[in-house]
């Protein structure tokens, strides 16, 4: 089996303890070994003397797994790598609990021997797709995100002003601090921060939330998933910042952005006995930080 790993490249004493984990688990198990080269200086694993552990830079679909180590965030960025690849993901956890980075450190050998034997199943989660009008150089190879795209105001203590089209009709001007569109995997994250509702992984719709708005009666509203969402931001800035999960880009108040279904899902990873709901439990009713 050829796996990727993938984590943030900063030195962490519990994800460095995942990763020689992880490769004592996977080398025992014959597996074909690809650490992300930035993550790979964080640790400390000197590739020249096991000629089973490569570094990588891109992914392709002769990768059969990649495993992200870190928390839900991790995941958000390891999704860059994977693309419409079609690679399965598997998220362990070295932070809070997560709803996407569920297996935890001391489960990493037990849950990699249920997974090498095909004893898992995979979650298929939508994504969003953005266009901008004119075209964004930073978001033209990663346009998609698989939590959420979010419009916010920069630069200002001032509200924009967020006008609104579902399938090219009007549906309004949200005042507000910024605009959130979710799909159900983001549903437990920013989106339930600022009031949005959760949606089951497999449901096939969006969340659109505003941040803050200035009218109390804007409240979040749920859209099929075939819809095609416009929006155009008008402010006393020239400029508002639209963030891809993680990743933030500029835009002038001249730029349409049009959100849609990404033609691509991601595949993760999960063990037999992983449900939503005892993970939506554990995090809601026992008040754990979604921030990971």
């Amino acid at each position: 089996m050829k796996v990727a790993i993938y984590g943030q490249n900063y030195v962490k004493e519990t994800t460095q303890k995942a990763v020689e984990k992880l490769i004592d688990v996977l080398l025992k198990k014959q597996a074909q070994v690809f650490i992300e080269h930035e993550f790979l200086e964080t640790q400390n694993i000197d590739i020249k003397q096991n000629s089973k552990i490569s570094a990588f830079k891109a992914l392709d679909k002769s990768f059969d797994l990649l495993i992200s180590v870190g928390g839900d965030g991790t995941i958000l960025r390891a999704i860059t790598y994977v693309g419409d690849l079609g690679i399965p993901v598997v998220g362990i956890n070295t932070g809070r609990l997560g709803f996407l980075a569920t297996i935890q450190i001391d489960d990493i050998q037990s849950a990699l021997t249920e997974i090498f034997k095909g004893d898992y199943k995979i979650s298929e989660r939508s994504l969003l797709s953005v266009s901008t009008d004119p075209k964004h150089q930073d978001i033209v190879n990663t346009h998609f995100a698989l939590n959420e795209i979010a419009i916010s105001r920069k630069n200002t203590t001032s509200m924009i002003t967020i006008e609104t089209h579902l399938n090219d009709e009007f549906l309004t001007s949200y005042w507000a601090d910024g605009l959130i569109l979710s799909t159900p995997t983001g549903s437990t994250g920013y989106s339930l921060s600022c009031g949005g509702p959760v949606i089951a992984p497999d449901a096939k719709n969006f969340a659109l939330t505003p941040i803050a708005p200035h009218n109390l009666s804007a409240r979040p509203l749920i859209l099929p998933d075939s819809t095609t969402v416009t929006l155009r931001v008008n402010g006393r800035e020239d400029q508002f910042l639209m963030s891809l999960d993680s990743r933030i880009v500029t835009l002038s108040n001249t730029t349409t952005v049009t959100v849609k279904k990404a033609n691509f899902v991601i595949k993760m990873v999960e063990l037999l006995d992983e449900t939503f709901l005892a993970t939506l439990r554990k995090k809601l009713l026992w008040g754990e930080d979604r921030r990971n």
